[in-house]
């Protein structure tokens, strides 16, 4: 079943999209980009800022569907310029255990929404336990 997952602590989508969907046990979220949720504003100043927003309205997307980044399985980067990738990097690494992080691919594109520099998006799963 399809499940639409919103959430007043991220950014309301700026198109017809949903900022995530629960179909079975995995989530399929949208980029998220550095908006505030609240002022509609950007987080833009330095790309250290800009990506933490970006995790945290992630983090806001996955706590809606009842996930953590634990969960997390794959992710995409989207940069503007690949010279922000260490930085983005550092930010992005906080967010996971190094032994178990998720698979991922970075890659530098033209443009992105609003001109921001960095938008990332998600796939997660509910932990499925282990029955012996």
């Amino acid at each position: 079943m399809k499940k639409i997952i919103h959430t007043t602590k991220a950014p309301a989508p700026i198109g017809p999209y949903s900022q995530a969907i629960l179909i079975n046990d995995t989530l399929y979220t949208s980029g998220q980009i550095a908006l505030d949720a609240d002022s509609g504003e950007l987080v833009d100043s330095n790309i250290t800022l800009e990506t933490r927003k970006v995790m945290k309205n992630m983090e806001a997307v996955l706590e809606a569907a009842g996930m953590t980044f634990d969960n997390v399985v794959k992710s995409s980067i989207f940069l503007s310029d690949m010279r922000n990738f260490t930085s983005v990097n550092n930010v992005y690494a906080s967010y996971f255990d190094a032994n178990a992080a998720p698979a991922r691919e970075t890659v530098e594109v033209s443009e992105l929404p609003k001109k921001v520099n960095v938008e990332i998006s998600m796939i997660a799963v509910i932990e499925m336990k282990n029955e012996a």
